[in-house]
């Protein structure tokens, strides 16, 4: 139900918000279908004479209690006679033969055209139209022709049904709007007093959005960034100043956070409405995940209770989080993921991953067709949002499945004969590519541009496959099929977006080809999916230099200029050692020398002060190497280690580890950018403080590399941008879970020589500048030695 219940809207949104019913069908195909549904309106349309007009506008108000209704719709054609309109012809396309489409089906496709007559007949005071509905079958090109004649009075009493129906949605929404806008006149501030700066980054951010502009903010912890942009969102919202608020996450824990800090405004009397959106695989029901659309129970008959659903949900909860969701889904049968986006169409605030914005293959299509200037983007934790945007404009694909499949397919070519010889011009195309690649005796090869023939033959085989699964779900290799077919369609849809910021690597793994399409700088495609909305707002603890993830972000330019706003640490400067050890290079070849160095140093910071602390370091073989040389030198001392195959159950054991008080010290050794340097809070003497070894530079590869140069090709310090600063705000975030609230006193060792060198100095936020130098073991003893005389009660 993809519809914002307004009081302007399309024509077959109307009718088939209105009417819709039966199964949902889910498709992963919309795109091909759309595209091939265009094609063919124009192929139809180019054979008429010139007697019928196509693509004629049509636009309808209507009153209805309190509601004036706006539609608007597009004719594929009108004959006229006599400049009169004497007929309608409606064009619809799909794979379904037309005796085999549901009454449903049909009554939409009618029903849309009965609109349009209604307006043609109300326009010209006629007292009948013919309606003509031309559908064409896309598999076998198929047209099927029927028609019928409607009076003005009958069009005008099914008008009227429709537009009464919708407006009892239009009421329910008023009425929601009018209690909410009520409570947030009334809301005040949840706690008796602004923290230090709150109250400063509250007023910016409503600032923003009452001018629809873009701010971004390094807030560091303790701020309270989540009820600092909530609460002045909220409060814009309730002064018209904004329609609907996106709050944008990287990750789950955060998610909550920002549901909690709703919760905390429920409780002060706010009256809105709050959904939780979640990934499709962790909503959906247990029972579903094996089944075939057409025998789930969840999605037949989806269209007949959703509306049911949606009242009773709306009516009896505000908060809506998955658990939430669940409850309803069961008790209505709805599928929870459909139902969730379908729950988000009447909701005042939407808690949801970056996917759903930023993501060309799963954004919110219902919302982000076209730009709205009164939605508000708040985007957490925003310092994620450059890589991972990278990754959402990069796919791959390769031989290495399709040889497999295409060898399972041969075994019973019967219905498969078009299927076969598609793929295998698809692996005739990577073997080209391949021999290429042989022939200048190279592994992997970086491009500029696009494998245009191969994306050509795979296009082919995408838009065959598109309609072939609709018409053989019950091939015993369908799984397969559309596995790979999925996996095609995003790499061409990524593959629209290709231009200079992108690159292809083409590379050779045990004599299978890989091509994949890399997004080196994503900022453009950020800057148009922020462009959906009006003021935004972009915070993180850690977004030191501003003016490079300005840049990053697509906001630096004279028309899209992001405002920058750095707020100081709300916590006591003297809270937080910070020592940078210039003695002690970590550099890849200097690292075997060094490790008796880092040994020793970790051992220090025990020795000074007895408790639980964590070092961080930059690779998995780097950090086992240095706790087989601790737990060498310091049998004595209890460690923890983070490994790369942790799940959920193993992350909570490794942090239950550090406990409060503890009577004994305890290591910890995790990995820089990994699940334990950001989003954990060990509070008070749970965590006495970090170290850090070596700068966190990532590892140096082709796709890093081509960074580096890409960059540098722009004018920038492309070392700086490649490698420097995304390993800078590793450090950043990792060095952030020592102090977490007022009373938290810790330490930061920052182990590599690096650290002290100007050209990272630079990008010191404020309350680092106090950091202190230390050129030898004996200082760096002193230095912790004096730190915790001075906090120690």
């Amino acid at each position: 139900m993809d519809i914002n219940i307004k009081e302007k809207i399309g024509i077959r949104e109307l009718v088939e918000f209105v009417l819709k019913g039966g199964d949902l069908v889910t498709t992963s195909s919309n795109d091909y279908s759309a595209q091939e549904g265009t094609r063919i309106h124009h192929l139809l349309q180019k054979k008429w004479p010139a007697t019928i007009a196509a693509e004629v506008d049509l636009k309808g108000k209507f009153t209805h209690a309190d509601h004036t209704i706006q539609v608007h719709g597009r004719a594929d054609g009108v004959r006229y006679a006599d400049h009169l309109p004497s007929e309608i012809l409606e064009i619809k396309t799909s794979p379904v033969a037309f005796k085999d489409l549901t009454t449903n089906t049909l009554e939409l496709y009618w029903s849309q055209a009965k609109f349009y007559a209604h307006l043609l007949l109300t326009k010209y005071d006629l007292p009948q139209l013919k309606i003509t509905l031309i559908y064409y079958q896309t598999t076998t090109k198929q047209i099927t022709e029927k028609s019928v004649t409607v009076s003005r009075d009958q069009v005008k009493v099914f008008t009227k049904n429709i537009i009464a129906s919708y407006a009892t949605w239009l009421d329910l929404v008023a009425d929601l709007h009018r209690q909410r806008d009520q409570a947030i006149t009334q809301l005040e501030f949840p706690f008796s007093s602004y923290h230090q700066n709150q109250h400063e980054l509250a007023a910016a951010v409503y600032r923003t959005i009452a001018s629809q502009k873009k701010l971004l903010v390094e807030a560091p912890t303790g701020t309270g960034k989540t009820i600092s942009t909530l609460f002045p969102a909220i409060k814009a919202l309730g002064a018209g100043l904004c329609t609907r608020i996106f709050y944008l996450t990287a990750k789950r824990s955060t998610r909550m956070v920002a549901r909690d800090t709703i919760k905390l405004l429920h409780e002060h009397r706010l009256n809105l409405h709050t959904v939780v959106l979640t990934a499709k695989d962790q909503i959906i029901f247990k029972e579903e995940r094996d089944l075939a659309d057409e025998d789930n129970p969840f999605l037949l008959g989806y269209y007949d209770r959703i509306r049911p659903a949606l009242l009773d949900i709306l009516q009896h909860e505000q908060l809506i989080d998955p658990e939430t969701i669940w409850t309803y889904a069961r008790k209505h049968t709805v599928d929870p993921f459909e139902y969730s986006l379908d729950i988000s169409l009447f909701c005042d605030v939407v808690i949801c991953d970056y996917n759903y914005l930023f993501d060309p293959l799963v954004y919110l299509q219902r919302f982000f067709t076209q730009p709205d200037p009164h939605y508000v983007f708040l985007v957490d934790e925003a310092h994620n949002l450059i890589d991972r945007s990278r990754q959402m404009y990069t796919k791959e694909i390769s031989s290495a499945a399709l040889v497999p499949l295409l060898s399972q397919l041969k075994d019973q070519p019967r219905r498969r004969q078009r299927l076969i010889h598609l793929l295998e011009r698809v692996l005739d195309s990577f073997d080209a590519l391949k021999i290429t690649l042989q022939k200048y005796h190279q592994e992997t090869l970086m491009m500029t541009e696009a494998a245009t023939d191969f994306n050509k033959r795979l296009d082919t085989f995408c838009e065959f496959t598109s309609d072939w699964l609709k018409e053989h779900q019950q091939d015993e290799l369908y799984d397969e099929i559309k596995d790979y077919f999925l996996t095609a369609h995003a790499f061409l849809k990524i593959n629209d977006y290709y231009g200079p910021t992108f690159r292809t690597r083409l590379l050779v793994v045990n004599d299978e080809l890989t091509i994949r399409t890399i997004c080196l700088d994503s900022s453009h495609l950020l800057a148009d999916s922020l462009n959906l909305g009006g003021g935004t707002v972009l915070f993180s603890a850690t977004l030191s230099p501003l003016p490079y993830y300005r840049e990053m972000f697509g906001l630096d330019d004279d028309t899209n200029q992001g405002l920058l706003y750095q707020l100081p640490s709300p916590f006591a400067s003297d809270h937080l050692g910070l020592f940078v050890t210039n003695d002690i290079q970590t550099t890849y070849q200097k690292r075997p020398a060094s490790l008796g160095q880092v040994s020793a140093t970790i051992y220090q910071l025990l020795a000074s002060h007895p408790g639980n602390y964590l070092i961080f370091l930059p690779s998995y073989s780097y950090l086992e190497q240095v706790v087989a040389r601790f737990n060498r030198d310091y049998p004595e001392i209890a460690t923890v280690c983070q490994t790369g195959t942790m799940d959920n159950e193993a992350r909570t054991n490794f942090l239950a580890n550090f406990v409060a008080n503890p009577t004994s010290s305890l290591v910890g050794f995790a990995v820089l950018g990994g699940m334990f340097a950001e989003g954990i809070d060990l509070q008070g003497s749970r965590l006495a403080g970090v170290a850090i070894v070596s700068v966190g530079l990532p590892r140096i590869n082709p796709e890093t590399d081509e960074l580096r140069k890409y960059f540098t090709a722009h004018h920038r310090d492309g070392f700086q941008y490649a490698y420097q600063l995304p390993g800078l705000n590793n450090v950043f975030q990792a060095a952030g879970r020592v102090i977490r609230g007022e009373d938290d006193v810790g330490v930061v060792v920052l182990i590599d020589q690096r650290f002290a060198s100007p050209r990272y100095t630079q990008f010191y936020p404020p309350h680092w500048q106090h950091f202190q130098l230390t050129n030898s073991p004996q200082q760096l003893q002193l230095a912790l030695k004096k730190f915790w005389h001075q906090h120690t009660d």
